[in-house]
C-alpha cells in the first residue's frame, strides 16, 4: 500500500508549522502544535500502530537549555566539530552552527528526526550533517569530535545509563561534553558541573508544568 505522503519532509510540512522556540527565538523550526494529532496522523502516515512518539515534533526544554547556552557562549564551539546525540529536530546542532561551528552533525535512530534535521537546518540557512545510526553501539568515545552534545536523554533507566557511559567515555577523551536537562526522572548530578539554568515555558501537553527549570551541565570523566 502506498502512503499518502510521497516521502517524510512532506509529511513533516504537512502536519507541522514554522515556529520560534521560547527559549531561541533566533531559530525556526518545523513543529507541531500539539501532541496527539501527530502521534496519529504519524501512525496512519506508516500504517501502524504502536509507534514511537514524535519527539522531533516538539522542541524540547533540554535541547532548548544546550541551543540557547551555545548561543550565548559561541566560543564553545567556534572551529570545532559538533556532534549531537538524539537530537530530535536538531534544534542545538543548528544553534553549534550558527554559533561558529566548523561541522555540526545531527543523530538520531528516528528516520522522521532525521529528515526533521535536514528541514530545519535549510529554514536557519546552516548545513548539518545527519547520522542515523546507533552511536550507543558503536566504539567507546565514537564517532570523534571537538564537542559532544545531548538534550533530555534521561527519560528510561537503561537508556540513561548507556547514554551517560557513552558521554562520559567522550569527556574522557578529552572532549567538552555538554548535557542539558530539566530534571527527567533518572537523571543524577553525579560528576557534573552547572554551566548554566534557565527558565523555559512548556506546553502542559507535554511537561506537567508551565515552566521547566532546565540545567546545562558539562559532562566530567
Amino acid at each position: 500500500m502506498v502512503s499518502r505522503h510521497p516521502d517524510p519532509e512532506a509529511f513533516i510540512r504537512a502536519y507541522t508549522a514554522l515556529e520560534r522556540p521560547a527559549l531561541v527565538p533566533e531559530l525556526a523550526l518545523w513543529l507541531a502544535a500539539e501532541y496527539l494529532p501527530i502521534w496519529q496522523a504519524t501512525e496512519d502516515w506508516l500504517e501502524k500502530n504502536n509507534v514511537d512518539p514524535p519527539y522531533w515534533a516538539f522542541c524540547w526544554p533540554g535541547g532548548q537549555a544546550v541551543a540557547r547556552y551555545l548561543l550565548d557562549n559561541p566560543a564553545m564551539v567556534a572551529g570545532r566539530t559538533v556532534i549531537d546525540f538524539a537530537a530530535g529536530g536538531g534544534v542545538a546542532t543548528i544553534a553549534a552552527m550558527k554559533a561558529g561551528a566548523a561541522r555540526g552533525i545531527g543523530n538520531d535512530i528516528d528516520p522522521m528526526a532525521v529528515a526533521a534535521i535536514g528541514l530545519n537546518a535549510l529554514a536557519n540557512g546552516v548545513d548539518v550533517h545527519t547520522d542515523a545510526s546507533d552511536w550507543l553501539a558503536g566504539p567507546a568515545a565514537s564517532p570523534e569530535a571537538g564537542v559532544v552534545i545531548a538534550g533530555d536523554v534521561c527519560y528510561e533507566r537503561e537508556m540513561t545509563a548507556r547514554t551517560m557511559a557513552w558521554l562520559r567515555g567522550h569527556a574522557a577523551a578529552g572532549r567538552l561534553v555538554l548535557l542539558g536537562d530539566p530534571g527527567r526522572n533518572y537523571f543524577q548530578a553525579d560528576r557534573l558541573q552547572e554551566l548554566a539554568r534557565y527558565q523555559i515555558p512548556t506546553s502542559l501537553q507535554l511537561e506537567n508544568r508551565g515552566l521547566r527549570e532546565t540545567t546545562v551541565w558539562r559532562v566530567l570523566p
